[in-house]
């Protein structure tokens, strides 16, 4: 006879095989450690010095980056309070595109300390509170720390100067090169009338294989990877149509029958079609436009008389590339057909084929001004092209000193204030404070320098009054200097949102004190290592 094993009230009121833990060891602890282990993985590669993670994701695709937002995304995390902490990564990379890493490690020691005051004897809820009143004054003294502002959004060594440090963290090295071509692109797309009209997605990326990083360069207009359709590989001063259809023999939107009774009427009825086409043809030329952009196929017959009248035709297989181009050319995609108006006509300073490297490519380039730039990334392997397109990715006008000078400043700061707060909160705004010096932490370890001996260094300079004093990273020791007038700096909304998001996803994991996992759904897997039809 089987013994019976009685289960839980709450057990039996769930399907079978569902999930229940509760109290401080099943529940809130195995939500920290897992939080924790996620931090620990990215600190790692916080910072110029920090590692690189390879990942193989679901596809076999591989990944070599040191960027948290694009590790996150490929692993594919799946434990719960994890979770939490990778949506405010999400976010962090929504509104800013950068301190994603920053986010994950602050959240992770807020967490891991969180812990420590918990075995103390602390509620979640005192922690949550003093680290509420912490990250509210965090907030209020970074608007002190502002040591710089990028005046006029024209000039390409400010904008340059503000976006060095997000390059110098993914490509160490090449920041000042890449900064400066990353410049040029975003100065070139924003329009003389309007001062805050820019748009992250004028600024193309093209990646070729070959040459250097120091081969890339910025191009005003689009390149596309593909070869142009017909004869003509160039035109200077062009008037482009561009239509969303492709460029054939119109085709009847029902099916349709044919009855033909002999050869002359076949010969007839094909010649019909081609009448028809090159009348089209005829009449676009005949509105002197001489480039022809198609977002479909281009037939063979249409391609002839395009090549008869001397007209360039490109093809374009990406509707959202069309778009964009007709944003930079000044044209509308017409649906069929048709010849344009003088309204729906655009132009191009110079339209080529040309080969970078082994790869040929189709330059649209406005010479005078454009709405959208193209940063064309050359490099030695694939790996490297695509962690320069995510440094380019990530880059208020406002600054603040980086090197961890700002984290260090706030943690004095916080340190101070909780000796002026009553109550058992103090203890989480201390743990707060100890939590920001995480990050230059992560920095000197991630150098090979001694971080006790870093952070040391860095509180006796902030206690002299230097509130830009952070990490010297190239001298190898653990020596500091005046980062901001070496122009190591920060953008401010990076610290601000990035001390909010971190703070309300440890908040969030704090308050859970019961998980509950319903039985996954879904029937038996496949067997590995068979093929799926047995006829094969």
């Amino acid at each position: 006879m089987a013994l019976h094993i009685p289960r839980g009230v709450l057990q039996s009121m769930m399907k079978d095989g569902a999930k229940h833990f509760s109290g401080f060891d099943e529940a809130i602890l195995r939500n920290l450690n897992a939080a924790k282990e996620l931090a620990h993985m990215t600190r790692t590669s916080y910072g110029p010095n920090g590692m690189n993670k390879m990942i193989i994701n679901h596809i076999e695709k591989l990944f070599v980056s040191s960027d948290a937002a694009t590790m996150i995304k490929e692993m594919e995390i799946q434990h719960p309070a994890a979770k939490i902490l990778v949506y405010s990564l999400q976010m962090q990379e929504q509104e800013i595109g950068d301190g994603t890493n920053f986010v994950i490690i602050l959240a992770g020691a807020l967490l891991e300390l969180a812990e420590e005051l918990l075995r103390m004897g602390l509620s979640p809820t005192e922690v949550i509170e003093g680290y509420e009143m912490a990250c509210k004054k965090a907030i209020e003294t970074l608007s002190g720390l502002v040591c710089g502002k990028v005046a006029n959004v024209r000039d390409e060594s400010e904008v340059s100067a503000a976006i060095k440090a997000s390059v110098a963290s993914k490509q160490y090295g090449y920041e000042d090169f890449l900064s400066n071509i990353i410049a040029k692109a975003c100065v070139a797309t924003v329009a003389p009338s309007d001062r805050a009209l820019f748009n992250v997605d004028n600024v193309r990326v093209a990646k070729i294989l070959g040459s250097g990083v120091l081969g890339s360069r910025v191009l005003r207009g689009m390149v596309f990877k593909r070869g142009v359709e017909g004869e003509i590989k160039e035109l200077k001063n062009a008037k482009v149509v561009v239509y969303s259809c492709p460029v054939d023999v119109s085709q009847t939107e029902t099916k349709g029958t044919v009855l033909l009774k002999s050869a002359d009427e076949l010969l007839e009825f094909s010649k019909g079609e081609e009448n028809i086409l090159e009348n089209q043809i005829q009449a676009i030329a005949e509105t002197g436009c001489n480039l022809v952009v198609s977002g479909g196929k281009v037939g063979e017959m249409a391609l002839h008389f395009l090549n008869k009248y001397k007209i360039m035709v490109v093809r374009v297989m990406s509707k959202f590339d069309l778009r964009r181009l007709c944003r930079t050319l000044g044209a509308t995609a017409l649906p069929k057909i048709m010849p344009p108006t003088a309204d729906e006509c655009g132009s191009c300073d110079h339209v080529y084929l040309t080969e970078i490297g082994d790869t040929r490519v189709t330059v649209f380039d406005q010479v005078h001004e454009s709405v959208v730039s193209t940063i064309v990334i050359r490099g030695s392997s694939e790996n490297i092209m695509d962690d320069i397109e995510r440094s380019i990715d990530d880059g208020d006008p406002r600054l603040v000193p980086g090197a961890g000078a700002t984290e260090i400043e706030l943690a004095k700061e916080i340190s101070s204030y909780s000796e002026t707060c009553p109550g058992l909160a103090q203890y989480a705004i201390k743990k707060f404070a100890q939590a920001l010096e995480a990050l230059p932490r992560a920095l000197a370890e991630n150098s090979g320098v001694n971080a006790n001996e870093l952070i040391s260094n860095l509180y006796a300079a902030h206690q002299t009054g230097d509130k830009a004093s952070g990490f010297d990273i190239e001298t190898g020791k653990a020596s500091v200097k005046n980062v901001a007038e070496c122009g190591i700096v920060d953008l401010y909304l990076v610290k601000y949102w990035g001390l909010r998001f971190a703070t309300d996803a440890a908040a969030t994991v704090l308050r859970v004190d019961q998980i509950f996992m319903s039985k996954p759904a879904g029937g038996p897997k496949a067997p590995e290592g068979k093929k799926r039809d047995d006829d094969d």
